[in-house]
């Protein structure tokens, strides 16, 4: 299970470096492969491919003819590139990826679980203000209900 957040750098390449904290289980539940696409929310995805593949396949699905479902279908698997972390366990963003996310120098890996978000400085504070936001306000989704921190 991946959690926390930590800053990272991009290199000039575009490369991420994965934490070493990080690493050894991604690669074990990627097994060999992982998968790297856009998210509707302006951020990345990094799953193992194995984790990828039944949602991909959940979004397959949808019809291509259903115009809310049709764009959602085309960032998510329209962006998806498959990625292999190096010998140094960095792994390559695409220019293409990379704009998308307006991802600049520092970026930030937050594990979700199953999965990562790789969001910009700017982008990762946001989701937090917004957070805080929602938190304060006393009213919160209702999955959360029962909630007790």
């Amino acid at each position: 299970m991946f959690e926390g957040a930590t800053a990272l750098s991009l290199d000039t390449k575009g490369r991420l470096a994965i934490p070493a904290r990080h690493r050894e289980s991604l690669l074990a539940a990627a097994e060999g492969s992982l998968v790297l696409t856009a998210h509707p929310h302006r951020c990345l995805l990094l799953y193992p491919a194995p984790a990828w593949q039944p949602i991909r396949d959940q979004i397959l699905k949808a019809s291509s003819l259903d115009p809310r479902a049709a764009p959602i279908k085309r960032v998510l698997v329209g962006n998806a590139r498959t990625e292999e972390l190096d010998s140094a366990g960095r792994i390559l963003v695409a220019p293409e990826l990379r704009e998308y996310a307006q991802l600049e120098k520092t970026v930030y890996l937050v594990g979700m679980g199953s999965h990562f978000e790789i969001w910009s400085e700017a982008a990762w504070k946001q989701q937090n203000d917004l957070a805080a936001e929602v938190m304060s306000s006393g009213e919160l989704p209702g999955c959360f209900g029962d909630l007790v921190l």
